[in-house]
């Protein structure tokens, strides 16, 4: 098993016939993943080739998801518009939708998120890497990469991983691998201040997970989910959790990369949280490197 995506999950693209929608569409048909749509509004009829695939471009959510049984939707739509896809992927009721998108408004995604509400459309992101379920072919294809993930350092295994951040996302994930251990699913949640799918959705989807043994959390300066997560893990968590939260340098006040990662009022600091997540039993890595050494001191291997 796997949480959210497999290799049987059909995928479609909004944004596909873009230049960057359309090099990661092709990157994930050659990872294996069932990629069977794109939409792009007016270019409905055209096709999206990429090697010997060739895959049917349509003007709308619904007219694809009618057409090719689509559960899951990859956003690369412009910002000004990512919020509108958004919903068009939620009126057409796809399960799934994964917003690569980086810089939506605020208040488009508020706008999103109070639309979303009693909706059975689950958002992972905005401003994400995505989500990878490593498959059983050579190399780990065969399963299912959306977004912008590099497929090839993946390796099926049983070690769940979650991140605000979509570079430390691809670290732990080779270091895992690099370990000989391989992951279940891998996550990133996005880092902006709202977003659709917060930390402790996934720890639970990963505790409930019977192909996940182990789980790595990475949490990021700014907000308070990571304390939230961390005192769920601490009740109801049943597996080893090792962690890392990035920005222990940064200057109060001062916003970094990602539009949550700041720091106000005493709030959200780094030492605050790994202070809850070493109470709930995390093993807390100090240094982005010792991740993987974190997680086998929890998993006890």
């Amino acid at each position: 098993m796997s949480i959210l995506v497999n290799e049987d999950t059909k995928v479609l693209v909004q944004g596909i016939t873009g230049g960057f929608g359309g090099r990661h569409a092709g990157l994930s048909l050659d990872y294996g993943t069932q990629l069977v749509a794109g939409v792009t509004p007016g270019k409905g009829g055209q096709a999206f080739e990429h090697g010997d695939h060739r895959v049917p471009v349509y003007d709308t959510v619904s007219e694809a998801v009618r057409e090719t049984g689509a559960t899951t939707s990859a956003i690369f739509v412009p910002p000004p518009f990512a919020a509108d896809a958004i919903l068009e992927a939620v009126d057409a009721g796809v399960e799934l939708v994964v917003a690569i998108t980086e810089g939506i408004p605020v208040m488009d995604m508020m706008r999103v998120k109070e639309y979303m509400r009693g909706s059975g459309t689950r958002l992972i992101g905005p401003n994400c890497p995505g989500i990878v379920t490593p498959g059983s072919g050579p190399d780990s294809t065969g399963g299912c990469r959306i977004g912008i993930a590099p497929g090839y350092i993946h390796k099926k295994g049983n070690v769940g991983i979650l991140s605000r951040s979509g570079t430390l996302t691809y670290e732990a994930v080779w270091q895992v691998t690099s370990l000989g251990y391989g992951q279940s699913t891998c996550v990133g949640i996005g880092g902006d201040p709202i977003n659709g799918t917060s930390h402790l959705d996934i720890i639970q989807l990963f505790n409930d997970d019977p192909e996940t043994e182990a789980i790595i959390m990475i949490g990021e300066i700014g907000g308070s989910a990571e304390e939230e997560a961390a005192a769920w893990i601490k009740e109801h968590c049943n597996k080893p959790v090792a962690g890392f939260i990035a920005g222990a340098t940064a200057p109060p006040g001062r916003r970094m990369g990602h539009a949550g990662a700041i720091v106000s009022g005493g709030q959200g600091t780094a030492e605050a949280k790994k202070a809850a997540m070493a109470d709930a039993g995390i093993v807390v890595a100090e240094t982005p490197s010792e991740m993987g050494k974190a997680l086998l001191e929890a998993w006890g291997k």
